[in-house]
């Protein structure tokens, strides 16, 4: 018994359980955390691919081994997702150096987007292409309309500053401008909202929920289909657009007319 309660005793044994606990512990937050998205299908075939695609496009600004450089960041780590959103809405490869990507035309078809993806998600994990679970847009009504509203509130509270209350957008600082998303998939909307390009925030599953950031989506496609009913929305600008109409258009009117009939008066 002496001999059993000298080895409970023995400094290596704190040093062992606290291995034991940190192995356990990382293991089933592996096994349990749940995950951003789907992940990509990486093969060797679509990853070498994806390779040469890099070199021929990509490595001049990230380097030959996506470690990044003076003109881009490194990849690692930043997911088939990133490069799913960047490449398929043709904000990269950047044409040329400049304060923002801005959306353009896409460079590459679909299967050179997923061979892209699956070299920069073999390098290093990241958040995946999201499933389609959680970027099917809810249709109005029963229940629905419920989680829209709370899509349009969590909207309100992490967006529309930047992204405008309509999501049409919105200048930022330094040149910098936070884009219209009117025309942007459901796919791009959940994958900037995991990878945070440019000036955005990441918001991860722990931030903003998978289901959440679906109500999110639909709330803003929801905006888009929306019946006018107050006439022209301007763009959705607000208050600053229609003051410029009135006093553009419509004090312009008056001047004209005032003209007209000084002219017809003299």
């Amino acid at each position: 018994m002496k001999a059993l309660a000298a080895r409970r005793r023995h400094p290596a044994a704190i040093a062992v359980l606290i291995l034991l606990g940190l192995l356990v512990t990382g293991g089933a937050y592996s096994f349990l955390a749940p995950k951003d998205a789907q992940a990509v299908t990486v093969t060797a075939d679509s990853v070498a691919q994806g390779k040469d695609l890099f070199l021929s496009n990509c490595a001049s600004c990230h380097g030959v081994n996506a470690q990044g450089g003076a003109s881009g960041p490194s990849l690692a780590g930043v997911g088939a997702a990133s490069v799913d959103f960047q490449v398929g809405t043709g904000r990269m490869p950047l044409p040329a150096p400049a304060v923002q990507a801005q959306r353009n035309k896409v460079k590459f078809d679909e299967e050179q987007i997923a061979a892209l993806a699956s070299y920069v998600a073999s390098l290093a994990p990241g958040p995946g292409i999201p499933d389609d679970e959680y970027t099917t847009v809810l249709q109005p009504g029963g229940e629905n309309d419920e989680r829209i509203a709370r899509g349009g509130e969590i909207f309100r509270v992490n967006c529309a500053m930047c992204h405008n209350f309509a999501g049409a957008g919105g200048a930022l600082t330094r040149g910098k401008y936070a884009p219209s998303l009117n025309e942007t998939t459901p796919t791009h909307i959940y994958e900037a909202m995991v990878t945070g390009p440019q000036s955005m925030p990441v918001f991860s599953d722990t931030n903003i929920s998978p289901e959440s950031k679906q109500d999110l989506i639909s709330y803003l496609k929801a905006v888009d289909n929306q019946t006018n009913v107050g006439g022209m929305t301007l763009g959705n600008l607000g208050p600053v657009a229609e003051g410029l109409f009135a006093w553009v258009f419509l004090l312009g009117i008056l001047i004209a007319c005032a003209v007209w009939l000084g002219k017809k008066a003299a």
